[in-house]
């Protein structure tokens, strides 16, 4: 185990005079977030390497159209000795021996969002997108929304964007669009990312409790964004979600104008006269001076509408005209992963989402049932989250999962990543969901039975954050 020395955790003297030139190296490159900034920086005039594992698209290809070629692993032989400034991803841990070689050189180093803290979001105004569900889409949509208005934002969105060729941009105004993840920053900077990331305004989609391995308890999750309220300045702006009590409570502790949107009376921002259509919905969004626009948006579920109000209101707050609501919105295309349909094949609709706590479980499945009515519905579940391994969410998992006609549930991959007595029992969850659930040791095993179970007309949507064992590619090449 290698701590490394906080006088260090630093930008170097270099970077006073300017990026040009300076020499960065990203360990763990090849995450969404990291090859962002390896872009902004590259961008800059830096001059970027990285180290990884296992890179694949469309990261790898991001990469290479930079010109950078990962070193593979994370031994000390990675770490360039002339190398100004180490950003350490938040893969590394202090078992990593690249970090020996980054103590012994006396390297400044920051995490990834010191990084975007200290070296671009000191530029601009930032738009910081937070909440337990909903983070990646409503970025999306704001950025592109502000696009649409002519804001020129910068932007970095924690997925891979199906409306710009890249999930990050570098701002062309005075508007920084970024996703404020609530998970820690990196071994040695244990806080929250978003308290980085030098907010103006904020979107607040929700609160719930989520990263077991992180908070003890939902306390501690709130407490995390009751800190992120009192770093809004006061001539600066919270959006929230004003249908949820626990919201509000959160929202209370911030001294900048709050504004809520929901679908309830007493909101600042209402949706009204919400409607479903296939994989559309369509909704009127009245604001603090009346009606405001009618809008359609490419995707289902009330809660894919509440992230289009969100980032709708907070362009309007600051000036944005209603009449770039409604093109905007209708030309979303989303983000890979979210609800993303990945083909009909042989009559059967494959979809992939990237759900894992129960409550986005429970949406997806109740927006694909009304996108898809009298369809049967196939859900194959992967509990590989860090909060899913564990039994916290036993109870909630059979409700939710129950929305589904049949459930396809994989052991959870890594169960010691979850600490004994304190692990979700896949097990009990088949037997409490009934004859509609069977538990499989692995992907490939669950996806021959989903071949063998699936018939045409059927919705089967994949829901997992990982990989799922390739689950994706097995059933594209063998449904139907």
């Amino acid at each position: 185990m290698t701590d490394l020395d906080p006088k260090f955790n630093t930008l170097p003297p270099a970077a006073e005079t300017g990026l040009n030139g300076l020499k960065v190296h990203l360990v763990g490159i090849g995450g969404v977030a990291m090859t962002a900034l390896a872009g902004f920086l590259t961008e800059s005039g830096c001059l970027v390497t990285g180290s990884d594992r296992s890179l694949y698209p469309p990261m790898s290809d991001l990469l290479r159209d930079m010109a950078i070629t990962p070193a593979e692993g994370y031994g000390q032989e990675t770490l360039p000795p002339d190398c100004d400034l180490v950003i350490i991803g938040n893969v590394v841990t202090r078992q990593f021996p690249v970090l020996e070689a980054i103590r012994a050189q006396a390297k400044p180093y920051l995490s990834l969002p010191q990084a975007l803290g200290t070296i671009f979001l000191n530029k601009t105004s930032n738009l910081v997108v937070t909440g337990c569900h909903g983070k990646t889409t409503t970025t999306a949509l704001a950025a592109k929304i502000w696009q649409a208005g002519g804001f020129d934002p910068g932007f970095l969105i924690g997925g891979a964007s199906l409306d710009f060729p890249r999930p990050w941009h570098r701002a062309g105004g005075q508007w920084f669009v970024i996703e404020g993840d609530e998970y820690d920053s990196a071994f040695f900077n244990k806080v929250p990312k978003f308290l980085h990331y030098r907010p103006d305004t904020v979107i607040l989609t929700s609160v719930e409790f989520d990263h077991g391995d992180i908070y003890p308890n939902l306390a501690a999750v709130t407490a995390a964004y009751r800190e992120l309220m009192t770093l809004i300045p006061a001539e600066g702006r919270l959006i929230a979600w004003g249908d949820a009590p626990l919201v509000r409570e959160v929202a209370s502790a911030c001294r900048a104008p709050v504004e809520f949107y929901g679908l309830k009376e007493g909101n600042d921002w209402q949706v009204v006269s919400h409607r479903a259509s296939g994989l559309s919905s369509s909704f009127e969004l009245t604001g603090p001076e009346g009606f405001y626009a009618r809008l359609s948006l490419p995707r289902p579920g009330v809660y894919n509408v509440l992230n289009a109000t969100a980032a709708a209101a907070a362009f309007l707050s600051h000036g944005g005209e209603a009449r770039c609501l409604a093109p905007a919105l209708a030309s979303f295309r989303g983000v890979r992963r979210r609800q993303e349909v990945l083909g009909d094949f042989a009559g059967v609709t494959l979809v992939d989402d990237f759900a894992h706590h129960p409550t986005a479980v429970a949406e997806t499945l109740t927006a694909l049932r009304q996108a898809w009515p009298g369809r049967r519905l196939l859900a194959a579940f992967e509990p590989r989250s860090n909060t899913s391994r564990r039994a916290v969410f036993q109870r909630d998992y059979v409700t939710a999962l129950g929305l589904a006609d049949l459930v396809f549930l994989r052991r959870p991959p890594d169960p010691h990543k979850a600490p004994e007595g304190d692990r979700l029992d896949s097990g009990r969850l088949a037997v409490d969901l009934g004859s509609k659930a069977s538990l499989f040791e692995d992907g490939l095993t669950l996806g021959r039975a989903v071949v063998q179970a699936a018939r045409p007309g059927d919705v089967v949507v994949l829901m997992s954050n990982g990989g799922f064992d390739g689950l994706a590619g097995f059933l594209s090449d063998h449904l139907g």
